[in-house]
């Protein structure tokens, strides 16, 4: 069975069996504009998905593994767990490489990288430190060639939510893991250079309301907030605890609470 190939912070794996008890027997297409790792996707594997996230390299990353998995396997295989070799490739800029050398610069980087994390500058540069590890599995060849399986008939999108949720009908399914709303001043929103503000936050509630008005099914996690609790109070709210590992800082780490609004 596949798994994620890349470790995400805010994945899912941890809560999926909570996330699973409110997904319907039935659905439509499946939507996930903030797909990150994608646990729940390559837990459920629909027969018709949307997958997205504002994220370019990422997106990339998933359309390498579906159309180029050879290739990328290749590239991988070839790259030697080093502190050196990490610190030139992280000086790559991943725009101005193929998309198979953006690819396996990104699988790479996150196999060997600092606890895992993804996280870029105010110039957009990736800057997490070398991690250290005595073995880490840059290519996990079995799971990529399942991953890219998966994904053959998934529509890849790096784009901002709306664009995409715009499209939803009757009877979908829809999970949305947006970066959360800030529990302290250590939380990680630099998925991307722009971040995810209370704004945007706004912006998807909206479009979560719209989503179930027309009779589809939408699921949105975020943290445990009392903005979240007011905002979605006419929803079914359904409190989770998760175990976060991946943060820049060891108190950001542990168990924390979290929302699952069910719409």
């Amino acid at each position: 069975m596949s798994r994620p190939f890349l470790k995400w912070a805010g994945g899912k794996a941890q809560s999926l069996n909570d996330i699973y008890k409110y997904i319907p027997k039935t659905y439509g297409s499946y939507y996930e504009p903030f797909v990150g790792g994608g646990s729940l996707f390559f837990l459920l594997k629909p027969a018709t998905a949307f997958l997205s996230d504002a994220n370019w390299e990422l997106m990339t990353t998933y359309k390498v593994v579906k159309e180029s998995v050879d290739g990328l396997i290749e590239r991988l295989s070839n790259m030697k767990v080093d502190k050196d070799f990490y610190n030139e490739l992280r000086k790559q800029n991943p725009k101005e490489l193929s998309n198979i050398d953006a690819a396996a610069r990104m699988i790479y980087l996150n196999k060997t990288c600092y606890n895992g994390l993804h996280r870029v500058n105010s110039k957009n540069e990736f800057n997490v430190p070398f991690g250290n590890y005595p073995n880490p599995t840059v290519c996990d060849k079995g799971n990529l060639k399942m991953c890219s399986k998966d994904l053959a008939k998934a529509d890849l999108q790096a784009t901002y939510f709306e664009n995409v949720l715009s499209n939803v009908k009757e009877n979908d399914l829809v999970y949305l893991d947006p970066p959360y709303l800030q529990l302290k001043d250590n939380s990680f929103v630099t998925y991307t250079k722009a971040g995810f503000c209370v704004e945007d936050h706004e912006r998807l509630a909206q479009c979560f309301d719209e989503m179930v008005a027309k009779g589809a099914k939408v699921l949105l996690s975020n943290s445990d907030t009392a903005w979240a609790r007011e905002r979605f109070a006419k929803y079914k709210i359904v409190e989770l605890q998760s175990r976060r590992s991946i943060n820049s800082k060891g108190d950001g780490r542990g168990k924390i609470g979290e929302l699952l609004v069910v719409g």
